[in-house]
């Protein structure tokens, strides 16, 4: 059974506290509800949680949709997005299986980066790391207008950003991210082919604005 790793980064930092941070618990909610509907997705999707702020940590490892049980965040402290890909990177290496002459491994993992601040520690040294696995894709989302694009440019390619980090643009986003993992397991399902074209997701809702 190959699994379709994904990986949710969320920034838990103080200046997510209060709206911003239930809607980013809204959104996983509704996200794994949406999910357990998806034939394809219950069959192949698999879900961690790393949350940042004055530390990285990953508070639910990779996980079926099926067992999936969100915790509770709390915003505080300062943005540690470094120490958040470093962490993911080390994730990476040691919960997704490898393709070996023996067997094929998962597919490549999806990454989704949120966070509405600017990196407080060393980012360079953690994106070095984080470059150094294989993903599938890398999503960045810039919640707000505090966040700083240009770096999240250096991450991934693909970012986009929300005027506001508010319920409804937070909640447009994970529904966006749904909609792009239940059309990635889909894929993997019916073709049997690794999904590396960010250009075949769901076209993002007016609320994200594409950073080229």
């Amino acid at each position: 059974m190959r699994r379709l790793p994904v990986y949710l980064l969320l920034d838990t930092s103080g200046s997510m506290t209060g709206e911003p941070i239930e809607a980013v618990k809204n959104g996983v909610q509704m996200m794994i509800s949406s999910l357990r509907q998806n034939p394809q997705a219950i069959e192949t999707a698999f879900l961690s949680v790393i949350t940042f702020d004055t530390t990285a940590q990953q508070i639910i490892p990779l996980t079926d949709l099926a067992s999936f049980q969100m915790v509770d965040l709390k915003a505080t402290g300062v943005t540690a997005l470094g120490e958040a890909l470093k962490l993911t990177a080390h994730k990476i290496e040691t919960e997704v299986a490898k393709t070996t002459t023996e067997q094929k491994g998962d597919w490549k993992p999806l990454v989704f980066i949120m966070t509405d601040g600017i990196p407080t520690d060393n980012w360079e040294s953690g994106l070095n790391e984080f470059k150094k696995v294989k993903t599938a894709y890398t999503v960045a989302c810039a919640a707000g207008g505090g966040a700083d694009t240009a770096i999240l440019k250096q991450i991934t390619d693909t970012v986009v950003s929300l005027d506001t980090a508010d319920s409804a643009s937070i909640g447009k986003f994970f529904q966006w991210v749904t909609a792009s993992i239940g059309v990635t397991s889909t894929k993997i399902e019916d073709l049997g082919k690794e999904f590396t074209n960010v250009k075949e997701l769901p076209p993002p809702p007016s609320e994200l604005n594409i950073i080229v």
